[in-house]
């Protein structure tokens, strides 16, 4: 966590680029001008992308120097993400705001600090959001306590949310536009709280408590807009529905059914019921996308998958080529058991590229890691050894998700995992079109034809093995 005297050094080191730049000259101009820019400490890409409503505007590249800087001729007041893959965060823009941030990819939340025209409502945003973030930490050892112990836990911590929100509108006085996102950070988090408990509190302990809610338990949903339009891309409002759909959603079902038809009957009634409460094509689209995209990662039965696609595009209206639900029902289709595993560019060791197709010879395990995901990468490999004692018939094969080569290679001779067939993809976003590749726990066999035996397998299953008789 970032600390006060830090904070203010950053404040004053941001300011003065910004008071260096020109921008300041637009806050005399009366119209929708307006410049964003700022610092990038530890840079991991070589740009930073401005965002509305998940759709990118702008592509703004850093300098040498780690800096970036657009100057906007018209922008409309509103709520706008930025993006430093893999990490994004939002910033809202009033007329003729101008705002600078400055921020660290390897804190990059806590990191994060504006100025300039603008800055104290965005600078109060995040430190909200780092407290809803620091509460959820809290509250996750809270969903195995009683009704009544969970309720005054969360109430407590609402209220002083509640006083800090007062207390800045009532200083900064900032505009209802403003005011609209600020109210959804703090309410929806609360509200998230409340829908989660029944169906953790259940996973945890066995005990159902739908019956022992109190009465107005959720009376809050009565207030709520389903249909938003402006929040129809904002995490804090689409995480609600999601949370409160698989509330409502799984309440209807008993364990009499196995584990993979209760995930398709839950999740189709999801959609069923999001699109009788949800009117707004762009909410409902949202909505729709987020339970797809949440169910074909755990769910990789194929015929379940079918069904459940089939609900899924009787009810959307997103049709658009950059729909990833689309992306991924298509990639499905190509890796039934029996077909051949489509072809994706690889990188070698040496920088070379290899097509997919011409290193598979034989059975073979294909299994994925990331450098961010440091436990994962040692846990997959040690599996692979043990694996490979019992079954030295398969090559094993791992391909890391990333893109610095070099870094890749330095973590390689760190490991020194030689007993492994290692590789780099080329391009994620084609692996990830034409494998369905949505988590790194994903693992592929292949059988002796190298044909595919199982495209949705995962080596930390217990059962795992099975795949390999």
């Amino acid at each position: 966590m970032t600390t006060p005297k830090s904070v203010h050094f950053l404040l004053l080191s941001c300011c003065l680029m910004f008071f260096l730049s020109a921008c300041n000259t637009l806050f005399q101009e009366d119209d929708y001008s307006a410049c964003f820019g700022g610092e990038v400490i530890n840079p991991t890409s070589p740009y930073v992308l401005f965002y509305k409503d998940a759709e990118v505007i702008d592509t703004i590249p850093l300098k040498k120097d780690n800096t970036f800087f657009i100057k906007f001729d018209s922008l409309a007041p509103g709520m706008y993400a930025f993006k430093h893959a893999p990490e994004y965060q939002y910033v809202y823009f009033d007329q003729n705001d101008s705002l600078m941030v400055r921020m660290n990819s390897k804190d990059f939340d806590e990191s994060i600090v504006f100025c300039g025209r603008g800055d104290e409502k965005n600078n109060f945003l995040m430190e909200l959001y780092l407290k809803n973030e620091a509460d959820k930490e809290q509250t996750f050892g809270l969903f195995d306590s009683n009704i009544t112990e969970f309720i005054a836990c969360i109430n407590t911590c609402y209220q002083s949310n509640q006083k800090f929100y007062a207390s800045k509108k009532q200083d900064l006085q900032w505009s209802d536009g403003f005011d609209h996102y600020a109210k959804a950070t703090l309410n929806y988090s609360h509200y998230s709280k409340k829908e989660l408990y029944p169906v953790i509190h259940q996973i945890r302990t066995g005990e159902v408590v739908t019956d022992k809610l109190p009465k107005d338990y959720y009376g809050f949903r009565k207030q709520i807009d389903f249909n938003n339009d402006e929040l129809s891309c904002f995490p804090p409002f689409v995480m609600y529905l999601s949370h409160m759909l698989n509330n409502v959603g799984a309440i209807n079902y008993h364990n009499h059914l196995s584990d993979v038809d209760l995930a398709l009957k839950t999740n189709i009634n999801k959609l069923n019921i999001a699109d009788s409460l949800i009117k707004n094509k762009k909410v409902k689209n949202t909505i729709l996308n987020n339970i797809a995209f949440t169910y074909l990662l755990e769910d990789q039965n194929m015929v379940n998958n079918q069904k459940f696609l089939e609900t899924y595009h009787k009810y959307s209206t997103d049709k658009s080529k950059k729909n990833e639900i689309l992306k991924i029902g298509n990639a499905i289709q190509l890796l039934k058991v029996g077909n051949a595993l489509p072809n994706v560019n690889l990188v070698d060791s040496n920088g070379k590229m290899i097509p997919s197709n011409t290193i598979f010879k034989r059975k073979t395990v294909i299994y994925f890691w990331t450098e961010n995901a440091s436990s994962h990468l040692i846990a997959a490999h040690k599996k692979v050894f043990e694996f490979q004692l019992k079954h030295p018939d398969y090559a094993f094969i791992a391909i890391n998700l990333d893109k610095d080569h070099s870094r890749w290679s330095e973590i390689l001779s760190k490991y020194k995992f030689d007993t492994i067939s290692e590789f780099r993809c080329a391009n994620f976003e084609d692996l990830k079109s034409k494998w369905a590749i949505t988590k790194i726990h994903r693992t592929i066999v292949l059988d002796s034809d190298t044909k595919i035996k199982n495209a949705f397998a995962s080596l930390f299953d217990v059962h795992f093995e099975d795949n390999l008789k």
